[in-house]
């Protein structure tokens, strides 16, 4: 969703389960049980794909490389090729924040996978990103299934109330706890959504009744061949989400665009736990704020107005030439604090290491990064923007009204870096 909309494309399958290898987790398209899931049974129509090498000891970037060549192990041929992409900048920047499905992403579906496939293609991400509560794998599994809220406020006409904008902080460390770790069985919905819209989904924008949403139409590809030595990036995402990790020589050379939104903020599922994916991103913005002198406040106010990100998809390199509102070197210890704080959810979407050298780049950088905002502070009204920008760093935080949920806010945020995107790979004018 954003200020344009994109054609919408229904999806091949919904989302069924990951196991096995990695913490199962149960998500339904929809909020209702599959009784369609796919199994592991090929059609015989591709040839074999081509084994790679496996090593099950492997630790770091190695344990990524080998996830992802077992990952690749699983698929035939054909399917293999839609995986293994050159890593140019038009499939680098092919990302999207719109539930706009292959229309916008290059890569394999995810509804379009086996279970065995899809438990391998999962382990591959939960390995690359950050191990923290509400951030990392675990945000990125809320964000999917938070997609499935939405796929179940489209498909029911019943009366029922909205979900509201805050959430508790006590949201599941690990929302697949009750799912099954047989990768091969069929999965149980135990999570399906209660709180859904009153009346229909808006006709004619993003959604749309157009089957644009859901958890099974999130993408994985390798941009470059995976290895320990090479260049080369896992690329994943679908609607609200983006994640681009560069790989050189074996080390993350960078972990942006990161793009991270959510509709509905926040949601309560049968079991009783409640989600509140970017609550941390939230919290850190609002605690910067809060912070802030009434002089200071002055000082950081920007002068423009935001109904979105400025550096979404297709703004790469977009950074504007001067730095606006109040600079970090003027602020307190206290204060310097609470912006490296705020900074941090979004470097975690990253392996823990390398998310504790982006964050000690960006503290050596502080007193040379600026604090702007926009609308309110509150966080709770359309418009209501907050940016970060440093020598490095960059991230946006703005909230717009709900497309589906009409009548209450929903998030975009997103991470950049001024050098490191895409891992220096390309130069944007």
């Amino acid at each position: 969703m954003s200020r344009d909309r994109t054609r919408l494309v229904r999806t091949r399958r919904t989302w069924r389960g990951i196991a096995g290898a990695v913490t199962a987790v149960v998500l339904v398209g929809g909020g209702f049980a599959v009784a369609n899931a796919s199994t592991d049974t090929q059609t015989g129509k591709s040839a074999a794909g081509v084994k790679r090498p496996v090593d099950k000891k492997a630790t770091g970037t190695g344990a990524v490389v080998s996830a992802a060549n077992e990952f690749l192990n699983t698929l035939d041929a054909d399917q293999q090729a839609e995986v293994l992409l050159d890593f140019s900048q038009a499939n680098a920047t092919a990302w999207s924040n719109l539930p706009c499905g292959s229309t916008c992403r290059t890569g394999i579906q995810l509804g379009s996978l086996t279970d065995t496939q899809l438990a391998a293609a999962m382990k591959v991400v939960k390995l690359a990103t950050g191990t923290g509560e509400g951030t990392g794998y675990d945000q990125i599994t809320q964000i999917l299934k938070a997609d499935d809220v939405l796929n179940a406020a489209q498909a029911t006409s019943s009366a029922g109330p909205a979900p509201s904008d805050t959430a508790s902080s006590t949201a599941s460390a690990d929302p697949s706890a009750t799912a099954t770790t047989d990768p091969s069985a069929s999965s149980t919905a135990t999570d399906a959504p209660t709180d859904v819209p009153t009346g229909t989904p808006p006709s004619g924008g993003a959604g749309g009744g157009m089957g644009g949403y859901g958890s099974g139409i999130y993408f994985l590809a390798f941009l470059g061949t995976p290895s320990v030595t090479g260049t080369w990036q896992l690329h994943f995402g679908g609607h609200h989400l983006a994640v681009n990790e560069t790989y050189k020589k074996g080390k993350v050379a960078g972990a942006s665009p990161f793009f991270v939104g959510v509709e509905p903020s926040s949601w309560t599922a049968d079991d009783g736990t409640t989600y509140a994916p970017l609550q941390k991103q939230r919290d850190g913005m609002l605690a910067l704020t809060a912070s802030l002198s009434t002089e200071q406040l002055a000082t950081a106010k920007l002068s423009e107005s935001f109904s979105d990100v400025l550096l979404g998809p297709g703004e790469d390199g977009q950074f504007p030439t001067t730095k606006e509102g109040i600079k970090v070197s003027s602020l307190s210890p206290k204060q310097k604090q609470l912006v490296l704080k705020a900074i941090h959810p979004w470097i975690a979407n990253v392996d823990d290491a390398t998310a504790k050298k982006l964050m000690k780049t960006y503290a050596h950088e502080l007193n040379e990064t600026y604090v702007g905002y926009s609308g309110g502070t509150a966080l709770d009204t359309q418009g209501d923007y907050v940016r970060i920008d440093g020598p490095g760093v960059w991230i946006e935080f703005v909230c717009q009204n709900g497309l589906v949920f009409q009548g209450k806010v929903h998030y975009h945020t997103v991470y950049r870096d001024h050098t490191r995107d895409y891992g220096s790979e390309f130069t944007f004018s």
